[in-house]
């Protein structure tokens, strides 16, 4: 049934969902894709992460550790359970994205986010909200993606489903809608009352919860209960639609499509955010949360048009979400398969692509030819020939596109917003262990680039070495895992060393002078530069000030490259240099003897000159950190970690366990795992992302001064 759907792909638009499972590790997004497959006729099998046989967790690795590390593209179809209970087939497409939930692969649910038009955001009863919960709903607020909350694992011990709404109030600042109240919790949990048809839902074990019942009969004890929290509903929903609240304030209940339609816009226009409530790994409550994404996500229909700018004039463009239109999309994620080769995952905007045919990249200005279309579930391919406005397909064939290009009609081009990602914290040095590995590992290392936009790799121009960069050790580890497994490479691995950067401290001027005779034509080059800081994170920039002709336009590029290049190198102890204003203002030149590479270098000893005028200063990565732990271990932890220059924000009671939250520089975490579990007697666990960057105390740089064999790259090539 879904596979024949799936070949004639003729659903309207407005029954089109393109949604992503998003939330934090271990809160059940995999399981609960799992469930949906299966309710939705998609798979025959329930997959079981611990057996290790998910559809959506394909990757060897994934299965392995129990997590997610790619996102992986679904889609199926599935009829209201309303109008299946009724014998009416009205089928809706569903286009699922499962996000990872461990965030040093956070590129992954940012690109995810970028291109959906709805979330499900899942949550554990028992945790709430936790760290990661909140930066993938800051990330869905970024891109304005309407989402539903599903509070996940209510069989748990210690699930507290009002509590972990409470939790999505305080810590998300969302406008939480309850749909459903939990008949039962922890092992008597059995099913779910709907508020708003006033209907109790029970699963039963049999049929891996495909089946389960819908009455009238609401438990004895809940029933004040359902009429309080169906008033509070009502009126949240009456609150969003003026036409609904003046009938409701007259004393007349709205009639339940009313109430629907009204609840529909609210939660496209990210007034209200449904709560539903389950458990993936017993099959309860999956069934009215596609209702839900059913009714209240939206379609291709509600979003109506996309923005971007036209590349030739600077003007802001604006297409239509329809197949009729001229065809626009973004290329939001590269995965290398070894069957067919590069895969572009691209989401159709507006427009037909079809395959076969030729395609513009506004993004970079080029032709592609797109070789074939695919249609992925997880790692498994079905080829069309066309996709259609509404649609994510895989594209192969696409040479020079990369994550956040934007594939276009060539007549008619437009630039769409792209996507940002957030920069690499640590790094490790890696060389091949034969020479025949050596001649791979750029191979490798190139393709794995492409794949995630958050791993870097750079060379030590002093030591050779290959230096890979990336979020977190974890995602570091499993490159190198998968260089050894998919490309045949084997590497030596230093330890992980934290990502520092340079910065000024002060506005200051520099000037370098680069003159050199030898028998025949000399070298000149004299430049002068002014430096100055900038916002943290707000980048590098180069200013061509020269006025009068004082250094000729063809030697400006020679300078900036040279500024640039003395950048990345970094003056104070060989770390890339961040967040400065460079700019050209004055200089001279000779008529014969100037050359670029003159220039190059006399930029570079204006830029290090500069640097002696001024305390340099170090920027360090600052890690925000949540420690759960039982409470007699608290003070301990708080001591240790105030021995690691830590900033302790505040603690939170959840439960028997109180929550440590604070801010870390990373350099003062290596091993962190091991003391933790030594201190709590293995019981306390914590969790980590970057925040942001933030200068090292002076006495800590001199110490690592003292230990540097940095010289300074006042090169003379």
């Amino acid at each position: 049934m879904v596979q024949d759907l799936t070949k004639s792909r003729q659903v309207p638009l407005d029954k089109i969902r393109n949604i992503g499972i998003i939330a934090h590790i271990d809160a059940g997004k995999t399981t609960t894709t799992e469930r949906i497959l299966f309710y939705t006729g998609r798979t025959y099998k329930i997959g079981d992460i611990d057996e290790g046989n998910t559809q959506m967790d394909w990757m060897e690795q994934e299965r392995e550790r129990g997590i997610t590390i790619v996102s992986a593209a679904t889609t199926t179809f599935w009829t209201h359970s309303s109008r299946r209970s009724s014998g009416k087939e009205d089928p809706y497409r569903i286009n699922i994205i499962d996000t990872p939930g461990h965030v040093d692969f956070t590129a992954e649910v940012e690109r995810s986010l970028r291109v959906l038009d709805g979330g499900i955001t899942i949550l554990d009863a028992e945790e709430g909200v936790q760290s990661q919960s909140e930066t993938v709903w800051r990330q869905a607020d970024k891109y304005k993606v309407p989402r539903i909350c599903f509070v996940n694992k209510m069989d748990k011990l210690g699930a507290d489903f009002l509590a972990t709404v409470k939790s999505i109030e305080t810590r998300l600042g969302a406008n939480p809608a309850i749909m459903v109240l939990p008949i039962g919790s922890e092992n008597t949990y059995k099913g779910n009352v709907d508020l708003l048809t006033r209907k109790s839902i029970i699963w039963g074990s049999e049929e891996l919860g495909a089946k389960f019942d819908v009455s009238d009969d609401i438990p004895e004890d809940m029933k004040a209960k359902v009429e309080e929290y169906r008033a509070k509903l009502i009126e949240k929903i009456a609150e969003t639609d003026d036409a609904l609240l003046e009938k409701y304030l007259g004393g007349v209940e709205p009639t339940l499509e009313e109430l629907k339609a009204s609840f529909r816009r609210a939660v496209i226009g990210y007034k209200l955010v449904p709560i539903y409530a389950g458990t993936s790994l017993r099959n309860k409550g999956v069934q009215p949360l596609l209702d839900a994404v059913v009714d209240y996500l939206p379609s291709p229909v509600d979003l109506g048009e996309v923005k971007g700018i036209n590349p030739k004039t600077g003007e802001e463009e604006v297409r239509k979400l329809v197949p009729e239109e001229v065809l626009c999309g973004l290329a939001f994620k590269i995965q290398n398969d070894p069957h067919v080769g590069k895969l572009t995952y691209f989401r159709v905007y507006s427009g037909i692509i079809q395959s076969g045919s030729y395609i513009y990249n506004s993004t970079k200005n080029v032709r592609e030819r797109v070789g074939r279309l695919l249609l992925m579930h997880a790692n498994q391919r079905e080829e069309i020939k066309e996709a259609y406005a509404g649609e994510i397909v895989a594209i192969v064939g696409l040479k020079d596109t990369i994550t956040g290009d934007t594939l276009c009609d060539e007549a008619k081009p437009i630039v769409l917003e792209k996507i940002s990602f957030p920069e690499p914290v640590i790094s490790l040095a890696i060389e091949p262990q034969t020479k025949s590995d050596q001649e791979k590992l750029g191979f490798a290392l190139k393709r794995l680039m492409e794949e995630d936009p958050t791993f870097r790799v750079k060379s030590n121009p002093e030591t050779g070495q290959t230096i890979i960069s990336g979020i977190g050790e974890l995602q570091l580890e499993i490159m190198v895992d998968r260089m050894k497994r998919e490309f045949s490479v084997l590497a030596n691995v230093g330890a992980p060393q934290v990502a520092y950067k340079e910065t000024f401290g002060d506005a200051v001027e520099g000037e370098g002078k680069y003159i050199r005779q030898s028998g025949g034509r000399g070298q000149y080059g004299h430049c002068m530069l002014r430096v100055e800081p900038k916002p943290r994170g707000e980048g590098n920039e180069f200013v061509d000030a020269i006025k009068g002709g004082a250094i000729p336009s063809e030697f400006i590029r020679a300078v900036e490259k040279g500024v640039f290049e003395t950048l990345e190198n970094g003056v104070l102890l060989g770390y890339p240099i961040v967040d400065v204003k460079v700019t050209c203002y004055d200089g001279s030149y000779h008529e014969v003897d100037s050359s670029e590479v003159a220039f190059k270098i006399a930029a570079s000893q204006a830029l290090q000159a500069a640097s002696k005028k001024t305390q340099m200063s170090l920027l360090e990565p600052i890690m925000k950190i949540e420690v759960t732990t039982p409470s007699e271990y608290m003070g301990d932890i708080i001591g240790d970690l105030s021995s690691k220059r830590a900033q302790i924000s505040g603690t939170e009671e959840r439960g028997n366990a109180t929550i440590i939250l604070g801010m870390v520089p990373l350099s003062e975490l290596s091993g962190y795992a091991t003391t933790l579990r030594s201190m709590s007697k293995g019981r306390a666990s914590y969790y980590m992302e970057p925040s942001h960057y933030d200068v090292v105390p002076q006495n800590i740089v001199q110490a690592m001064l003292a230990k540097s064999t940095f010289t300074g790259r006042v090169s003379a090539q």
